[in-house]
């Protein structure tokens, strides 16, 4: 995809709507998906709960300050995202930050399943992972590239247990899968801190500008 259309940017919303948003369908008894599931509902209510965590820290580093300073060109950070995702809370208060700090960079959400026509374009092994941030041209719109759903290291958790799943039949062993890889998910996200989300964001972005 060359470009995104001027309409779904102006449509987009802030960090700070998205967040509000997901709120407010959660006092609703919804999610963003539209799903009232009561798994769906639990994931939603824990990734509140970890992007206002976040939220409160500021672990930019000295790299990500001095790279982002360097920017001189207005871009646009539009982000594919779902509040369900647990991968989303742990990645958007970063990217946030990151965006907050740099004159030149505006942060834009939309939902992935309003937009899968874009989702589509930037899928991660033929798969609709997020998020995914796609890094625009502020003035013209042009997509220069995209990073995500998640850093490498992290990565290679899911890409191991969609492996074992390849070889598992049993609907409680798969289970127990997921919910395993999840809980190594968080689990390699508190011990990281934000360090590779930066260090990833930041070489993906210096690669696209180059």
């Amino acid at each position: 995809m060359e470009k995104i259309a001027q309409k779904i940017l102006d449509n987009a919303i802030s960090y700070v709507e998205y967040q509000q948003l997901i709120q407010e369908l959660y006092q609703k008894g919804s999610t963003t998906s539209g799903e009232q599931s009561e798994a769906m509902l639990h994931y939603t209510s824990l990734n509140m709960t970890r992007m206002s965590r976040l939220d409160k820290k500021d672990r930019l580093t000295e790299t990500t300050r001095i790279a982002l300073q360097s920017i001189s060109k207005p871009l646009i950070w539009l982000a594919l995202t779902e509040g369900w995702c647990g991968d989303a809370a742990q990645v958007l208060p970063v990217i946030n930050k990151m965006a907050e700090f740099s004159d030149n960079i505006t942060l834009k959400i939309i939902l992935r399943d309003q937009h899968l026509d874009i989702m589509d374009a930037f899928l991660t092994n033929g798969a609709r992972s997020i998020p995914k941030i796609i890094v625009l041209e502020q003035a013209t719109s042009k997509v220069f590239g995209a990073w995500g759903p998640r850093p490498s290291d992290a990565e290679k958790i899911v890409v191991a247990t969609k492996e074992k799943l390849s070889h598992t039949t049993d609907e409680s062993a798969r289970k127990a899968l997921w919910d395993w890889a999840k809980i190594e998910l968080q689990k390699w996200y508190a011990q990281d801190k934000t360090q590779h989300i930066q260090e990833e964001m930041i070489a993906a972005l210096q690669q696209m500008l180059a």
